[in-house]
């Protein structure tokens, strides 16, 4: 049976269709508009008609991929939740099998994403202001939206599978809201509803904002990222489009603990940037014994050339030592909650290096202890404590750090796409004063010939060209070394390019990674 008659929409990213905003619309479902006897226009569908079925009469269960993207709008709407963290145990707790999980995945993630285009719409359907509406009531609109527009699910499967989703967790009392709302989106496909929506607008921000499903604070921001890095500010669509596709789920296989032949018997493929990737567009990689080990790890492809460009940076010899007589010594200043350190970890234990995981918060010190757990013990350890304090108490003892800067995050939309919606203009000036602070720290850790890499997930000129230039300027015993031609010799391609004179700067819409940046500071000798 195929999805598109099975009544229950078990129908899964295999072969949805999926559209972001944004994207063209071939017709498809909301195509061949009709008339009635009265000469008025029916649901433009070529699916039977669902306007015959009152709300009562519809299913009055809940399908459970479509329960699953429910719990995980739920939480983040209303407990702050990240999808990516809720989204794989509600599948494991309601056995999705991998079609559904599918299906769950790009429902939840699409919903998301869209948020602020469906949301838009929704405002021209309903006939009071969203924020008066029960928050449950409109994240089931907003899955019903996204099966309508952006999905390839019959328009009757998706108005009664939603229906039915609304009576089984909120209640009967909304049906018939979520019936009509729903109707009326019906009347237009996504396109339409973006010419609408944008029709009159002049401000080419706004009109992208309402067609990518981005704030409008934040295309300026990218925009003004793409030119600062050394990019054309008409890259601009491609890289809203890209924060809008379903992410590959990256995996890397811990050198000299892990290997990926599990995952390639899975289905996996070997990645194309880094050594000991491999990539997945579906299923959930917990399944996988070796990532439940730890010895393969769910890390996007550019925090694996981060870790690695750090431990690949040429130091100059210690004082008064050509060699190393007692191994490296390396910090990760903000280690939570681990995915890094544990790679780094491991690339020291190759090495004779040894690593300290400084993280502040005590519940993500116990994560970055479970990451670390599949590295031989004496490796590493983890410190609980303020890293800006480090520097003072620590003055050059460390080779190489990492201060993976905590940051808005405009980096990585496609993996966390709740954050657009979550972060605010201010963010960027208050977590400043944080960022340099851990940089000078680091640079005061760090002895003589080392290496300080400073990353964030953001290409937000504040968080990363300010940042380095400010502490270029207070000292003047820093270099910064090609941070670019690092990039390049860690990678399997070697034409990852660079960004702002000697800093870096991936990009989702050409390197398929997170928009991570790097700039490699090494203290003269």
């Amino acid at each position: 049976m195929t999805n598109e008659n099975h009544g229950s929409g078990h129908s899964g990213a295999r072969d949805s269709g999926a559209r972001s905003p944004g994207a063209r619309n071939s017709g498809g479902q909301n195509s061949g508009a009709r008339r009635n006897a009265q000469g008025r226009e029916r649901n433009r569908t070529s699916a039977p008609s669902f306007t015959a079925a009152a709300p009562s009469a519809r299913t009055r269960k809940a399908d459970p991929a479509r329960l699953v993207a429910f719990e995980v709008l739920r939480a983040v709407s209303g407990e702050d939740a990240y999808a990516n963290l809720v989204l794989p145990s509600r599948i494991r707790h309601h056995h999705l099998d991998k079609r559904d999980a599918g299906f769950a995945t790009e429902l939840s993630y699409g919903a998301l994403r869209g948020q602020g285009t469906y949301d838009a719409i929704l405002a021209r359907c309903v006939d009071r202001p969203l924020e008066q509406l029960d928050p449950a009531v409109l994240d089931a609109l907003r899955i019903g939206v996204h099966q309508l527009l952006a999905m390839r699910v019959p328009a009757h499967a998706a108005l009664d599978q939603t229906v039915g989703l609304a009576r089984a967790v909120v209640g009967a009392g909304p049906s018939s809201l979520i019936n009509a709302v729903l109707r009326r989106v019906t009347a237009k496909d996504l396109q339409e509803w973006i010419a609408t929506l944008t029709h009159g607008q002049t401000d080419a921000s706004t009109i992208a904002a309402l067609t990518y499903s981005h704030p409008e604070w934040i295309v300026r921001a990218l925009r003004q990222s793409l030119v600062a890095h050394g990019r054309v500010v008409t890259e601009i669509t491609a890289l809203l489009e890209a924060d809008n596709a379903a992410p590959v789920v990256n995996l890397v296989a811990l050198p000299g603990l892990g290997d990926l032949s599990e995952a390639l018997a899975e289905g996996f493929t070997v990645g194309p940037l880094a050594p000991d990737s491999a990539l997945s567009s579906g299923g959930d990689p917990g399944r996988l014994l070796a990532v439940r080990e730890g010895t393969n790890r769910v890390q996007d492809v550019g925090s694996q050339l981060v870790a690695r460009a750090l431990a690949a940076a040429e130091l100059l010899p210690r004082r008064g030592s050509a060699a190393e007589p007692d191994g490296e010594r390396w910090l990760d200043l903000c280690a939570g909650p681990g995915g890094k350190a544990a790679l780094l970890a491991a690339l020291a234990g190759q090495c004779g290096a040894t690593l300290l995981a400084n993280e502040p918060a005590p519940h993500r010190a116990k994560l970055v202890k479970q990451a670390l757990a599949a590295v031989p013990r004496d490796v590493w350890t983890v410190r609980i404590g303020d890293g800006r304090e480090v520097g003072e108490q620590r003055p050059e003892g460390f080779d190489r750090i990492l201060v993976d800067a905590p940051c808005t995050g405009l980096g990585a939309l496609r993996r966390r796409p709740e954050s657009r919606w979550r972060r605010k203009p201010s963010d960027v000036g208050e977590l400043g004063p944080l960022q340099r602070e851990l940089l000078a720290s680091a640079i005061k850790a760090v002895r003589p010939g080392g290496v300080v890499a400073y990353a964030t997930c953001s290409p937000h000129p504040a968080e990363t060209n300010a940042v380095v230039v400010d502490a270029l300027r207070k000292r003047e015993d820093l270099e910064l070394l090609d941070a670019g031609a690092v990039l390049d010799g860690v990678s399997l391609t070697g034409k990852l390019g660079s960004g702002h004179e000697k800093t870096a700067q991936l990009w989702p819409h050409i390197h398929a990674t997170d928009a991570m940046f790097l700039a490699l500071i090494r203290k003269k000798a």
